[in-house]
């Protein structure tokens, strides 16, 4: 019995260690990050406040969100 729990156990663990489904969303995450980065470099000092408000919101729902 206890040769099978150890057999599932790394089972799991080698499931876990090839699973690649989150890896699409951290990508486009990074990707969002550097547009936004790159844009704000290129917007006047002027338009700096509503781009902060922006991302408050942004920052607010997200942690809002459920996991």
């Amino acid at each position: 019995m206890q040769r099978y729990i150890q057999r599932k156990y790394w089972q799991i663990v080698v499931g876990l260690k090839s699973d690649r489904r989150g890896q699409d969303l951290i990508e486009y995450a990074l990707m969002a990050a550097f547009v936004s980065v790159a844009v704000a470099a290129f917007f006047p000092t002027s338009l700096a406040p509503s781009v902060t408000q922006i991302m408050s919101k942004a920052a607010s729902l997200l942690a809002r969100a459920p996991n």
